[in-house]
């Protein structure tokens, strides 16, 4: 599997049995030259990826041809434009967390076509998605947008933007999974919306040919990898670790702790419209049919913790914050409110600035830290009971992986929260073991879905405290913090 995320590129060799022979990983810079802007480099992206897969076959101690499949698992939304001959970027990729197009949004939000938008796509209108900022970068890079009428520029999510460099040009494809992040796929239809591309002003010869999750779509070429791989399986990540977690009937539900946080509930093969501000996407698509997924999105999750450390230099390592977390027995009172990139669902209010609130003389490095770890467990909280309200289910286990599902302080404070059983993986690199799947039932390394059940098994579950008086005034004081929080990005 290759798992290129928003803040490294990994790359993770599976054997039948699911388990991980070898990994290797890298972090990626990000760039932010004006407030709210997020970039990264296209080039060194795809060299660090191809690096750290040839480098996983030789640790695995095998060579090329031994390797069934790869699939390709990616950060979302995150897009590029390159030159169709040479292969060159036009402009850095924009990165999903990039508020650069939220006027333009405001501006769309105050028409007609917000809900045409809404039915068409399941998606909200929001600087989030990638269509919007392939609309900047036509409108602000010299030449881009002649070059693109001309049909000499195109467009893709990181997934198309690695086939193609993987196969040498050869494939310009994507999936249903992440052509749905765009704003311009139709998830009804299963096609590009022609009046979806009339709006944003993207020529409909700049976007990949759409495929399945599970297919063949080309072969690395021998350049790269000495001979020949299929690349078989391809999905954003947090569809990805969806199927990772085998959450592949109705009303089950993954949540995944990553530089953001992202929980996804499998809704079938019909999609629902959200009541509650949260995102219809596209599951997967494997032998012609299609799974669809309600879907709310956490802008800092792992991030806060990367602050703590990066910006407030109150830790050294990301994984010391529980022990300082658990240097206090609760909070104090104190509240962070990590909205560094606005707020996400089920509050999409992209003016929203990070606040903590409650300090006092007494408030230490730990009480920050604390209160840090539960904001992660309150945002998740927030979306839980609004995907319970949207699928008229009670939601009877949260299925929890990603980076910060390694720290009990937060899965144990999850489970409090939600009221809900929080189970973690024996194999918590579900987003990775998830495309693996994709790929490898696509070349019958694994027959089925029925193949891969046995696969998935639970390490531990957290069961939520019986003591709720205390949990349901904290509670309280978190909504008291969102309201807050609100209030102040509407003043200006």
């Amino acid at each position: 599997a290759m798992d290129q995320g928003t803040t490294s590129c990994r790359a993770i060799l599976f054997d039948i049995q699911g388990d991980i022979l070898a990994s290797a990983q890298e972090e990626i810079a990000s760039f932010f030259p004006k407030p709210g802007w997020v970039e990264q480099n296209p080039t060194q992206i795809w060299r660090t990826q191809l690096s750290l897969t040839k480098s996983v076959i030789d640790r695995g101690g095998l060579t090329a041809s031994q390797i069934a499949a790869i699939g390709i698992t990616n950060q979302r939304e995150t897009v590029i434009v390159w030159d169709r001959k040479t292969g060159i970027p036009v402009y850095h990729a924009i990165g999903w967390q990039d508020k650069r197009t939220a006027t333009y949004c405001e501006s769309l939000k105050k028409t007609k076509v917000i809900d045409k938008i809404r039915q068409k796509t399941g998606l909200l209108i929001d600087a989030y998605f990638s269509a919007t900022k392939v609309k900047w970068i036509l409108d602000h890079v010299p030449s881009a947008r002649r070059k693109a009428d001309a049909g000499e520029l195109i467009m893709g999510t990181i997934d198309t933007w690695l086939v193609w460099n993987l196969t040498l040009g050869d494939q310009f494809v994507t999936d249903v999974s992440n052509a749905s992040r765009t704003l311009l796929y139709n998830i009804n239809t299963l096609d590009w919306d022609d009046e979806l591309l009339d709006l944003f002003g993207i020529p409909k010869t700049m976007l990949p040919c759409v495929k399945s999750s599970s297919e063949v779509y080309g072969y690395t070429a021998a350049v790269h990898t000495g001979s020949p791989i299929p690349i078989a399986g391809m999905a954003g990540d947090q569809q990805a670790a969806l199927f990772g977690q085998l959450c592949t009937t109705p009303g089950m539900v993954k949540n995944t702790y990553g530089t953001g946080c992202f929980m996804l509930m499998n809704i079938g093969k019909t999609p629902i419209l959200s009541k509650n501000k949260l995102l219809t996407t596209i599951a997967w698509q494997i032998k012609g049919e299609t799974t669809y997924a309600l879907e709310g999105s956490i802008f800092m999750a792992g991030a806060v913790i990367q602050w703590l450390r990066d910006q407030l230099k109150i830790i050294k390592h990301t994984k010391e914050v529980e022990s300082l977390a658990q240097g206090v027995t609760q909070t104090d009172g104190v509240y962070v409110v990590p909205a560094f990139s606005g707020l996400g669902a089920p509050h999409w209010n992209p003016y929203a600035r990070a606040t903590i609130f409650g300090l006092t003389r007494g408030s230490t490095d730990a009480h920050i830290a604390r209160a840090a770890i539960e904001s992660i467990a309150y945002q998740t909280m927030d979306i839980l009971q609004a995907m319970a309200a949207d699928a008229g289910l009670s939601i009877k286990e949260l299925r929890v992986d990603g980076g910060a599902s390694v720290n009990n302080l937060l899965m144990q404070f999850q489970a409090d929260v939600i009221n809900t059983k929080t189970t973690k993986p024996t194999i918590i690199e579900t987003t990775a073991l998830g495309v693996a799947f994709l790929a490898g039932m696509a070349v019958g390394f694994w027959k089925n879905q029925k193949d891969i059940q046995t696969i998935w098994k639970p390490q531990i579950s957290y069961l939520p405290s019986v003591n709720r008086v205390q949990i349901d005034k904290k509670i309280k004081g978190w909504y008291r913090a969102i309201d807050a929080v609100n209030y102040w990005s509407h003043l200006e």
